[in-house]
């Protein structure tokens, strides 16, 4: 993982990229690091349930990448304002199609999830592949949120 950085007006990030299944357990426990480092070293208070939902967008979005994308996934996580932002870069240039509600569907709700759990989601075809941006609240109650989902 790459060092993180904290300077005034900035925003505290780390980055880092995975390349194999057993990267996915390390890409949680990055966020776990990430979210402890963000309360005891800059003094952001984040709520239980945004590091339960940080955990889970970080480890759907990365399995993701993983599963559907050749090569590594690059994830970048930044503390920004009052949420927590989880950007995921793979170099599959299709972008993922979120399905509709199905409790009879067995499997592949991860986005549907991510979405729900988000602030915002957007995704970006890049150059080369795509990017995935997740936007969490740090807050218990984010007031006023709403999800949304744009593709550029």
């Amino acid at each position: 993982m790459a060092a993180g950085s904290h300077a005034p007006g900035r925003p505290i990030a780390v980055s880092a990229a995975f390349e194999g299944s057993k990267d996915i357990a390390e890409a949680r426990h990055q966020a776990r690091t990430f979210l402890a480092d963000v309360e005891a070293v800059h003094g952001v208070s984040v709520s239980d349930r945004a590091k339960g939902a940080v955990q889970l967008v970080v480890s759907e979005l990365v399995t993701k990448a993983r599963k559907y994308a050749p090569g590594p996934c690059l994830l970048t996580l930044e503390a920004i304002e009052d949420a927590i932002q989880v950007t995921v870069w793979d170099s599959e240039l299709r972008l993922p199609v979120p399905q509709a509600a199905d409790p009879g569907r067995v499997g592949q709700h991860g986005l549907e999830i991510v979405m729900a759990l988000c602030r915002s989601f957007e995704m970006h075809r890049e150059p080369v592949g795509k990017r995935i941006v997740a936007t969490v609240a740090l807050a218990d109650d984010p007031v006023g949120d709403e999800v949304s989902n744009q593709v550029c």
